[in-house]
């Protein structure tokens, strides 16, 4: 069975930077658009920046010029660094192709922005 597992997450402060990672257990991913989703407490889940098999990206307004998303499909790996977080980037993050595919919701990584 085809799985992603997110990983990197953690606490940091305001103005700090994470860098997550997300493992795709088969080689099938390279050829989709992959995306990462946070949810935060009471709030619906959100694409939060996507990217082509060919390496083009788009991101919401909120993280625009702080995220960087990166794919290294040799490795069907997708990653996502996080720069000047904020204290409302906390969220658990997940990745997952674009549009979403219930079957490949994993159980995310915990992002925590705190002082």
């Amino acid at each position: 069975q085809v799985q992603l597992v997110e990983s990197g997450g953690g606490l940091v402060q305001p103005g700090g930077s994470l860098r997550l990672s997300c493992a795709a257990s088969g080689s099938i991913f390279r050829i989709y658009r992959m995306g990462w989703y946070r949810q935060a407490p009471g709030k619906q889940r959100e694409l939060v920046a996507a990217i082509t098999s060919g390496g083009n990206t788009n991101y919401a307004d909120s993280v625009q010029g702080r995220f960087t998303i990166s794919r290294d499909n040799a490795k069907n790996t997708v990653y996502l660094q996080m720069n000047s977080l904020k204290p409302e980037d906390t969220a658990v993050y997940y990745c997952n192709v674009v549009p979403t595919a219930t079957i490949y919701w994993g159980q995310g990584t915990q992002v925590t922005v705190s002082s």
